[in-house]
């Protein structure tokens, strides 16, 4: 099983819902472009979109009003 470190993720969001937000956001467009490629993925999309989040390959962006919190 996949268990990610959420204190290292935290680091760069304000809250957990931004985390999950952005998290099923890049899933999803993680998908899109396989199905646009019309290629199979053997990995969960999410487990691939954690994956880019604790590598700091995919950043999540959050609206400026929480940012200044």
């Amino acid at each position: 099983m996949f268990n990610p470190d959420l204190k290292k993720m935290l680091k760069n969001v304000n809250s957990r819902y931004s985390l999950v937000i952005g998290t099923a956001k890049r899933a999803r467009e993680i998908r899109d472009d396989a199905i646009e490629k019309n290629e199979q993925i053997d990995e969960k999309t999410v487990s691939m979109a954690i994956e880019e989040i604790c590598d700091g390959k995919y950043v999540i962006e959050e609206p400026e009003e929480l940012s200044k919190k």
